[in-house]
């Protein structure tokens, strides 16, 4: 067997090779467990641990418990993750402790790498088994050439809308390109409705159409992050949603599923959302809406450049640096996450959203929906979705920061205070500083 990459020299191609790691939180030696040989599979009985915010994550595990004997997990609920359940594992993985395996959102990947909280998963095999994983599930959880978690769940972008009134009311159809998103809006917001409603604070909706409009803000060179939020991918995503935003033709006063969303969309007064896969949940909420909603694909650009669809949410399950079993870890992780049994029970008692296997949707999505007017739209929309990613993006290893600043960028453009076009290059700038100052290489594409 040819020798693992150390956690330097793998992180290294990433620009991250001088990262000293999240101040606050990094363990103390922090990536010193993927220096080390490999930890081999245990000879006798093993228990693992598993933090996470899934619900009745125990049922999952206990049916992988029942097929085997070897292997015993035991899974503990905790808080999402910017609500306290990172600060708990970054904490316990400070301390020394913590679970062998732990919920991590996937743009929250390279930041935990880099903070050395993580096993580098290659040194066990990770890399001979990723073929039966979903290519825009894998790009996720990859960093530099390493692959650092296990994708549990995705967010492929598409349409959600009220087909009833907008179809049967207002004789219209969910718009296929941004172009006649725009048409569309403006038509029903002169009806009276909105079309979609943002919260502009949540940075995460543009982000996703920045992916999916074939953009990619972060990339490596060298030992170098080159920030490129710029480009001309970027601007016009950036200048069509200063013209909608300046028209005033959609909601900016809530939310997708907050209170005052389900309200409207009871009512008929907002009609569409368009954002993640596991959306098609939430939207079963909606007062008096079975049968009378549909999905259909995330609109593009009517030149054809970009992608079918972006990404928004989902979820890795990561082999945390202190764990001592990890070669077992792996071993359930990828039966949970590939296996149809497992990834059946996943929808079923932990209602993820898009399954990470390539060949395996889960049964329940393979059958047409009674909600969504008799649409099997797992098949029909969302596939396709999944399967037009775009695979060159990469996450960098401040998103939450990065998140919260393209929210403050688009609650100014709402106001009219700073336009898109002027936040981009100015968040750019800002991006670079904290980076430089993370100890890291970085430099703007322009």
């Amino acid at each position: 067997m040819k020798p693992r990459p150390t956690r330097r020299t793998a992180l290294a191609g990433t620009g991250a090779g001088i990262l000293a790691g999240l101040a606050a939180c990094a363990p103390p030696n922090p990536g010193d467990v993927n220096a080390e040989a490999a930890i081999p599979p245990s000879d006798g009985p093993v228990t693992l641990s598993y933090w996470a915010w899934l619900k009745d994550l125990q049922k999952v595990a206990d049916i992988f418990n029942q097929k085997q004997d070897r292997i015993k997990v035991e899974t503990t609920w905790i808080p999402g993750g910017k609500d306290g359940g990172y600060a708990k594992i970054l904490s316990a993985v400070s301390a020394g402790g913590g679970p062998d395996i732990a919920q991590v959102e996937l743009r929250q990947v390279p930041e935990f790498a880099l903070a050395g909280a993580l096993t580098e998963l290659d040194r066990y095999g990770f890399d001979e088994q990723v073929d039966a994983f979903d290519p825009g599930a894998l790009s996720q959880v990859k960093v530099g050439d390493s692959y650092w978690a296990v994708p549990q769940d995705t967010g492929p972008v598409a349409t959600f809308y009220n087909r009833e009134v907008l179809e049967g009311e207002l004789g219209l159809q969910p718009p296929a390109t941004w172009e006649e998103f725009r048409e569309t809006a403006e038509i029903v917001s002169e009806a009276g409705r909105n079309l979609i409603t943002l919260d502009p604070s949540d940075g995460s909706y543009l982000i996703s159409w920045i992916m999916q409009s074939g953009a990619v803000w972060f990339r490596t060179e060298g030992d170098t992050w080159v920030v490129d939020m710029t480009g001309a991918a970027s601007m016009r995503v950036a200048e069509f949603w200063d013209e909608i935003l300046g028209a005033k033709i959609i909601g900016t006063g809530y939310g997708a599923f907050s209170t005052p969303w389900m309200a409207a969309a009871g009512e008929g007064k907002v009609l569409a959302t368009i954002g993640g896969s596991w959306g098609d949940a939430l939207v079963k909420s909606v007062p008096d809406a079975e049968g009378k909603w549909a999905a259909a694909p995330m609109p593009t650009w009517a030149d054809g450049s970009g992608y079918a669809s972006g990404a928004h949410g989902g979820s890795a399950a990561a082999v945390l640096s202190n764990a001592q079993h990890p070669a077992e870890a792996l071993e359930f992780l990828n039966w949970m996450c590939t296996d149809p049994d497992g990834i059946d029970a996943m929808i079923e008692f932990s209602g993820i959203g898009w399954s990470p296997s390539k060949d395996y949707i889960g049964k329940t999505r393979q059958q047409p929906s009674e909600f969504f007017s008799g649409q099997n739209y797992n098949e029909e929309v969302i596939l396709p979705m999944a399967e037009g990613q775009n695979l060159e993006w990469t996450w960098a290893p401040l998103m939450q920061r990065v998140q919260a600043m393209i929210g403050d960028g688009m609650s100014a453009a709402v106001t009219g205070e700073v336009p898109l076009v002027d936040m981009f290059p100015q968040t750019q700038a800002k991006i670079v500083k904290i980076m430089r100052d993370m100890g890291l290489n970085a430099e703007e594409a322009r």
